[in-house]
């Protein structure tokens, strides 16, 4: 069997990840996303000399029939879909767009898919933010309880491919992942906005003075995971990928002020919490463990301490990009 695979938002982290990951093992991957691929920095398979890479400009929001087309002609056996709008408190600001990507169009992706018989598997990539906050560790059984338009529009999705799965056994599996973090992220987010901040003398700003739970797992170990929940979980099946420890914001945002001999007080300044805002995420990977032999291997001090280094190698470049999300429509 064919293992070509085509990553949907491939300019995303964990897209990008993804095609590091699997041009390594010499695999076929195609690569679709909405913008223009970024700077090198922020795609490590840009550095992979493996493999076989191909990437196209398409957003599911305007060209899902150049991308019907691209899927026709590549047929690949796998589809992994990272495209979403993923911020959360900005969400609110115009919820219609978190709807439009995140519902409606990839239910439009569902019903295209649905009549590929050759295709193998879609890997739905989904967010813990589905279940709102998590009183104790939770399954992947447990009830959606969305708190932000964000998380509503997710979970709708999700039900929906369910509903596929069941009336024309469109073959998915899909994974909900705790935070993940790692050498090539986006700045705006926590781990890398923390260590850009404090190398360059700026502010960093604690919403609700970081006192909500995460999990933090590094993208190496999301990776492995993800290509064995694609290849080898059970059809109509949705796997945790998380790490069995949890810190709050603000002790790793102690961990890097500690690493870096930074001052936390002098780093950080405290604002209002965000609307929604969800007290912790606390997802048992147990499932993936025993059924797929999974592990994780990187620690968090480990982890911050090698996206440290990343950003330090490439200060000169990272300090010239925005460390505030920037939302297209």
């Amino acid at each position: 069997m064919s293992s070509k695979t085509l990553i949907i938002g491939s300019n995303s982290f964990s897209g990008a990840a993804l095609c590091e990951h699997l041009l390594n093992q010499d695999r076929q991957v195609v690569g679709i996303s909405r913008s223009a691929q970024p700077i090198a920095e922020l795609l490590p398979y840009t550095n992979t000399v493996r493999g076989d890479f191909k990437f196209y400009q398409r957003d599911i929001n305007k060209h899902l029939d150049l991308i019907e087309d691209l899927i026709d002609k590549e047929k690949p056996a796998y589809i992994y879909n990272f495209a979403a709008q993923s911020m959360v408190g900005q969400s609110w600001e115009s919820p219609e767009d978190w709807f439009h990507t995140n519902t409606v169009s990839t239910v439009k992706l569902f019903n295209m898919l649905k009549e590929k018989e050759w295709l193998s598997r879609y890997i739905h990539i989904s967010t813990p933010e589905v279940y709102g906050t998590c009183t104790g560790y939770i399954s992947e059984s447990t009830t959606y309880n969305p708190s932000t338009p964000y998380a509503t529009s997710r979970a709708a999705a999700d039900m929906s491919l369910k509903n596929f799965y069941d009336v024309y056994q469109l073959p998915f599996v899909s994974t909900r992942a705790a935070n993940v973090y790692g050498a090539g992220q986006q700045l705006y987010r926590i781990i890398p906005k923390t260590i850009v901040c404090a190398l360059l003398g700026k502010k960093l700003t604690l919403h609700g003075g970081g006192y909500s739970e995460r999990s933090f797992i590094e993208i190496s170990d999301v990776s492995s995971a993800t290509q064995k929940i694609g290849e080898l979980g059970e059809l109509g099946q949705t796997y945790h990928i998380s790490t069995k420890s949890t810190v709050s914001i603000r002790q790793l945002v102690r961990m890097i002020c500690e690493q870096l001999s930074v001052d936390f007080g002098m780093l950080v300044e405290i604002s209002d919490d965000r609307m929604g805002k969800d007290d912790a995420y606390l997802l048992d990977s147990s499932k993936l463990r025993n059924e797929l032999a999974w592990r994780d291997k990187t620690t968090l001090e480990i982890g911050i301490a090698k996206t440290i280094a990343w950003v330090m190698d490439n200060l000169d470049t990272l300090s010239t990009q925005p460390l505030s999300y920037i939302h297209k429509k």
